[in-house]
């Protein structure tokens, strides 16, 4: 076998037609990176001049002279070929040191074991516990922080029907789901040049929720990166405020009516308190409305997300809401539309993406899982980052970061 660089190109092709592939691991990735000081390598193992492992990976840093290398989703291999695996990391090493390297790390797209949609471990499911002991018996080690998400949650829509999809939601998920499509909120994809409105509300979202939002030049450069090849969407749900006064008087009106044909006898007295409640209701909703746009204008932004079409998936990445306006639940008309667009174009799977893996109900996070689980998909569990030290620099640096932490 030869170990060698590729070409971007070469690359590319062999990571589109990987079972492993990720956006992570892209060349637009490597581009976005390469902004921020890293360098790129396409690098990969040929067998009979064909490859059967590769990975894009990064260097940056500067420890000693030395650097550390990083494969973002990476590595695309066969993590069942233990020869492969050993040929492949032996002759990494080496190139890794060739190119002032002390420490490689990965995390690779790699499923650990296999969970239900309350991150149990299914019984007689796949378990790749053995795989990674195996990474561990080549030197490498669990890397505690990790700079990707282990635990996920997606939905397989492979050979799926939308209305199969709803019929599957959760009672209380499909419920929202057509109410929104009732209040005259409407999702659209954003241009470039209103990336600025899609950050205004991530960054209202990162402040309430206390974590640290992309700046608005990564939103701006992902859309360049990946929007030539149709493989990234944000979108923005918005309620055009005067047709949603209208619909609340129209549905208003109409109980009215019903509640004027009804005749003073008792047996329609709990008809009459019902058709009152709801009357009284939409006033309220109705001076809600009013108020909003008196102080916002016609046109309310209530919701936003971004999202990767990559391989056979697609991503759901970032996103944001206005808790003022989380009564209208645009987030949920977001989901459906992408679900829609997912089966249209004939995706295998809707990833959620990211939940923290804590399933207890008190968890800071559950609620963001629990949103996610209204769509009734299921878990998984990666086998997460992994380190592989490559010279005694790697000792080094463990030494002087306890010591650090320690004081």
């Amino acid at each position: 076998m030869n170990f060698c660089e590729l070409t971007e190109e070469q690359f590319r092709t062999f990571l589109n037609h990987h079972p492993l592939k990720s956006f992570l691991q892209t060349p637009e990735i490597a581009q976005l990176r390469e902004k921020n000081g890293w360098k790129k390598y396409y690098v990969g193992l040929k067998e009979h001049n064909k490859i059967v492992a590769a990975t894009m990976m990064l260097s940056s840093g500067n420890f000693l002279g030395k650097k550390i290398f990083y494969a973002p989703r990476g590595i695309l291999i066969d993590f069942e070929n233990k020869e492969l695996l050993k040929t492949f990391f032996t002759e990494l090493k080496k190139f890794i040191k060739q190119n002032n390297g002390y420490v490689f790390r990965m995390d690779p797209y790699y499923d650990l074991s296999e969970h239900d949609i309350d991150g149990n471990i299914k019984e007689g499911g796949f378990n790749h516990t053995n795989t990674l002991k195996y990474l561990e018996s080549l030197g490498f080690q669990k890397v505690t922080n990790p700079e990707q998400l282990e635990w996920m949650f997606a939905l397989n829509i492979e050979g799926k029907t939308i209305d199969d999809l709803k019929k599957d939601f959760r009672q209380n998920t499909r419920n929202i789901i057509n109410k929104t499509l009732k209040s005259n909120i409407t999702v659209r994809e954003l241009e470039y040049d209103e990336l600025p409105s899609f950050k205004k509300l991530t960054e209202e979202t990162s402040e309430r929720k206390n974590f640290s939002d992309k700046s608005l030049s990564y939103y701006q450069d992902m859309y360049h990166l990946f929007k030539p090849k149709n493989e990234i969407k944000y979108l923005i749900a918005e309620i055009h405020l005067s047709e949603y006064i209208e619909s609340l008087k129209k549905e208003q009106n109409e109980i009215l009516s019903k509640l004027d044909k009804l005749t003073p006898s008792k047996a329609n007295e709990g008809k009459r308190k019902e058709y009152q409640i709801s009357i009284d209701s939409i006033t309220k909703k109705i001076k809600e409305a009013e108020i909003i746009q008196l102080e916002n204008g016609n046109i309310l932004a209530l919701s936003c997300a971004m999202f990767i079409l990559y391989g056979d998936e697609v991503v759901y990445l970032i996103s944001g809401n206005y808790k003022k306006y989380m009564q209208f639940n645009a987030q949920y008309l977001i989901q459906w539309e992408m679900i829609n667009f997912a089966v249209n174009n004939n995706y295998k799977r809707y990833n959620f993406y990211g939940i923290s893996g804590n399933f207890d109900k008190k968890d800071k996070n559950y609620g963001m899982y629990e949103f996610k689980k209204g769509f009734n998909g299921y878990v998984i569990k990666l086998i997460g980052e992994l380190e592989l030290p490559i010279t005694f620099h790697y000792k080094i640096h463990k030494i002087l970061k306890t010591i650090l932490h320690r004081k």
